[in-house]
């Protein structure tokens, strides 16, 4: 399932991020640069995240495939290319 991939690819950059610095000045600038680039993935990651759980609670609620802003379904084509499309594609 993408959700639990997504959840453990984040505890994993959350893990790594939690390293000491290196007691070493060049190893430390690599080290922020790699751990600067490594939160970077994790907003992404937990922005999907994110919108997977919004898609699950609209499924939960019966309000998956209708669009959050004007109220009309949203194409099946649209949700089969991006099924956590909240918006029909004239909205978005």
């Amino acid at each position: 399932m993408r959700l639990a991939d997504l959840l453990e690819r984040t505890e994993m950059i959350e893990d790594d991020l939690r390293h000491p610095l290196d007691a070493d000045w060049s190893e430390q600038a690599v080290d922020l640069a790699d751990d600067e680039a490594l939160e970077g993935v994790d907003e992404v990651l937990r922005a999907e995240i994110q919108h997977i759980r919004l898609t699950l609670l609209r499924i939960e609620k019966g309000t998956y495939g209708t669009d959050a802003k004007c109220g009309k379904e949203i194409r099946r084509e649209r949700l089969e290319a991006r099924p956590i499309a909240a918006r029909c594609i004239e909205c978005a």
